[in-house]
């Protein structure tokens, strides 16, 4: 056996364990408690089990807006495309931080798709949510949201004119100050 193998059986055992956690987890994401789902959509972001996909997205209508916000950044932990459409519309939600969450994960998947809610979203009253917007947008590339981030340069609070001007660099290749 080499340095490091575990023999077929002990491996055997051990996938065996990881499936039954997995279930376990996927079960605790529609827990009586709030502590539960929210850890049980966290760690399924860290696992980075695919499956746990469509589970997660059931979960952004949970009632609790805590587990909505690690639930949408679970999904863009993931990186699936699935999960775009959920994301689009957690990006309506009432909670900022839901919202916020929903922006980065959509940065995360890097789907131009998301590019005109995100633009929309550079609105937001929340500047978490402006911010995590441009830093989305800034991640996708897409030339159609220069214009709008040369405009967010201008914002009130230092934290968006500056992720602004981080995706502005990032689309366009240059300092634009």
């Amino acid at each position: 056996m080499a340095e490091g193998r575990l023999p077929d059986q002990a491996w055997k055992e051990k996938e065996k364990r990881r499936e039954e956690n997995f279930g376990v987890i996927i079960k605790e994401l529609t827990h009586d408690h709030v502590p539960y789902r929210v850890k049980a959509a966290e760690a399924l972001g860290r696992i980075g089990d695919l499956r746990a996909v469509e589970p997660l997205i059931l979960a952004l209508e949970d009632p609790a807006a805590e587990v909505r916000w690690v639930t949408a950044r679970s999904l863009g932990m993931l990186r699936d495309r699935q999960a775009v459409k959920p994301l689009l519309k957690a990006l309506e939600d009432e909670e900022r931080w839901v919202r916020q969450g929903a922006a980065w994960a959509l940065g995360e998947i890097r789907d131009p798709g998301a590019v005109e809610h995100l633009l929309r979203a550079l609105s937001d009253a929340k500047k978490g949510v402006r911010m995590s917007a441009a830093e989305a947008l800034g991640k996708i590339g897409d030339a159609r949201a220069a214009g709008p981030l040369r405009t967010a340069r201008e914002d009130d609070e230092f934290e968006v004119r500056s992720a602004a001007r981080t995706a502005l660099r990032a689309i366009t290749g240059k300092d634009e100050d």
